[in-house]
């Protein structure tokens, strides 16, 4: 029937001539993938995966399906939404159309028809698009599409569709600063770099739902952005983000490009790339290079690019090697951040940065992996990536960065620097304080209203054992009178520790007061070396393995939040150390309520 080269676009075959006229019929896909190196386009795909490389996908990852479809057909259509002329224009690409072929294009509101055109096929049609509601991460709104082809009066053919109203471009601060503009208002982007991997599936997603879940999560983080880095997705990955509400920077996946036949393959691809995921508004930015991978021509491709797609940015090179191009100067840097210098006719953007690391026990591919910035809990994942981002958002108003990208959404294989584990299921710090310092509105440090002081500021008293108790222990009722009564805190002599504890546990119960809790957000002020458990009236307020290194706060949510009551409470809390220094401290206060929802706990 044919062949096609290449891992990640789409394509078809007419198989029409090739069937018997009855019976059984067989059809045969044949996949052979020439691996590293070699001359397609690959990604992070490596025979030997390690570090930041990752394992190979071969065969067939993607779905196959067989249609029938009439002989004169629609075969694809082309849109491109102009925001400031009020329309829609869109070119009907039709196979076997007999002359004088019209199409037909109803854009709708559901199924109402708002307004419609019609042209001859295979020719720009402008469909006026009043009143339009623009599509933005905060308001993705879609229109629905419904393309007809006729012949005379009969009707040959009809798909339907949706567009989005959307208008990326460059645009001058008041400063004079160049920056990103989203329907000519400028916008801040911040995102996750994501590679697109999947324990189980490596390339292929186990379902749907779980290609969602990714773009769910990574909106819950407070992203208005991603950066798909160096795979091209399904469809259906780009349709969540189109109706969830997601910007993203669609890289093209690198390849080794030394010879005249590589380079002209990695050109093939490039291009259907833009071609075969043109039609969704969630993408932006098309990046060409990364790092400098098989980078060549610079200025050529990229400027290629543009001329294929004149409708979206194109960021030429992210990271290392620059030479002028596109519309982003763009610099990679580990930890970071930090920013390149804007220039007259390019925004500056972070490509990546970040890559905090914190070991989160029975998810992880590898027990020791590759990682940019190592932390030894989830507090301390938090904290730094507060302060990062706290940097960046004085680099977005000196010297005038306009993106950035963290490094990363998930841990992948051997790489674990995500903000989730691999396996989706646990988040690696307080999902809270990460989405407000993701927007650039982090949790306050200051004025809170402490209810049960911690022994930062003089002796706490609290009930205590070496023992392992009962299994209830850590409730309320629980008669913990024939326990010891010593003052806080407690660890390895030195500082504000004022009962030695040398032993492997300790389990500790402190009661505290409380009036009208509705009222209030109430927050653990902790410090702990290790691993930590934190209950409140025996509902589990906070779990974390390591050490934190310093007092920080954590909102007390969901069940544990909802059982503080009015009168008498109890925090009860049990630490664990294996080895080395050791230290546990505890308080809590509050602040008027706030809409905050739970994190910590497993998400899938």
């Amino acid at each position: 029937m044919g062949t096609h080269r290449g891992g990640y676009d789409g394509f078809t075959f007419d198989v029409t001539d090739a069937l018997r006229p009855s019976g059984d019929q067989e059809l045969i896909v044949g996949v052979w993938d020439p691996m590293d190196p070699g001359p397609n386009p690959r990604g992070k795909q490596v025979r030997d995966p390690q570090d930041i490389w990752f394992s190979p996908v071969t065969g067939i990852w993607q779905t196959v399906w067989l249609e029938p479809a009439p002989v004169a057909r629609i075969v694809s259509y082309k849109v491109t939404p102009d925001i400031d002329a009020g329309v829609v224009k869109l070119r009907v690409q039709t196979a076997n159309a007999p002359e004088g072929t019209i199409a037909q294009v109803n854009v709708m509101k559901g199924s109402a028809v708002i307004s419609w055109n019609r042209g001859p096929a295979d020719q720009e049609i402008t469909v006026p698009v009043p009143d339009a509601l623009h599509w933005t991460p905060e308001s993705p709104h879609l229109y629905d599409l419904g393309i007809s082809l006729y012949s005379g009066v009969s009707e040959l053919d009809e798909v339907r569709g949706y567009f989005g109203m959307r208008k990326i471009s460059l645009k001058k601060d008041s400063q004079g600063i160049q920056r990103l503009a989203l329907n000519n208002r400028i916008v801040f982007q911040i995102g996750p770099l994501d590679q697109g991997y999947w324990p189980d599936g490596l390339y292929t997603a186990p379902t749907d739902e779980a290609l969602k879940f990714d773009i769910e999560m990574t909106k819950k983080f407070g992203f208005n952005m991603t950066r798909k880095h160096v795979k091209v997705e399904p469809e259906r990955w780009y349709y969540w983000c189109d109706k969830l509400g997601l910007l993203v920077w669609q890289d093209m996946p690198n390849g080794v490009n030394s010879t005249g036949e590589w380079r002209t393959q990695f050109e093939v691809e490039l291009a259907r790339l833009i071609e075969g995921r043109y039609n969704h508004p969630s993408i932006i930015t098309w990046v060409v290079f990364n790092e400098g991978w098989g980078q060549y021509d610079t200025v050529r491709v990229t400027n290629w690019a543009m001329s294929l797609d004149p409708s979206r940015l194109v960021n030429s090179a992210s990271g290392w090697v620059d030479h002028g191009a596109g519309h982003m100067v763009d610099m990679h840097i580990y930890p970071g951040p930090s920013s390149p210098n804007p220039e007259p006719n390019r925004a500056a953007v972070l490509g990546e940065f970040g890559g905090i690391w914190a070991y989160a026990p029975n998810h992880v591919w590898l027990r020791s992996g590759y990682t940019y910035a190592v932390t030894q809990s989830f507090s301390e994942v938090t904290r730094g990536y507060e302060q990062m981002m706290n940097q960046v958002y004085t680099l977005r108003d000196n010297p005038g960065m306009s993106a950035a990208v963290y490094t990363e959404i998930t841990d992948v294989e051997t790489e674990q620097a995500g903000l989730m584990t691999y396996d989706r299921r646990i988040v690696k710090g307080d999902l809270n304080r990460i989405a407000a310092a993701t927007k650039g509105k982090p949790l306050p440090t200051t004025g809170y209203v402490t209810i049960l002081p911690t022994s930062e500021a003089g002796p706490t008293q609290w009930r205590f054992t070496y023992s392992t108790p009962p299994a209830r222990w850590m409730k309320p009722e629980f008669n913990d009178s024939a326990w010891s009564t010593r003052n806080g805190a407690f660890g390895t002599p030195g500082g504000v520790v004022r009962t030695n504890w040398s032993t492997y546990n300790i389990w500790l119960r402190r009661d505290f007061f409380v009036d009208r809790p509705e009222r209030l957000r109430f927050f653990l002020r902790l410090n702990h070396d290790e691993d930590v458990e934190v209950y409140i009236n025996g509902r589990l307020a906070l779990s974390e393995a390591g050490y934190n290194r310093a007092y920080d706060y954590y909102p007390i949510t969901g069940n544990a939040a909802n059982g503080i009551n009015s009168g008498r409470n109890v925090l009860a809390i049990h630490c664990r150390n294996a080895g080395g220094n050791q230290f546990i401290d505890a308080g809590i206060v509050c602040r008027p309520a706030v809409s905050l929802t739970g994190s910590g706990e497993p998400l899938m």
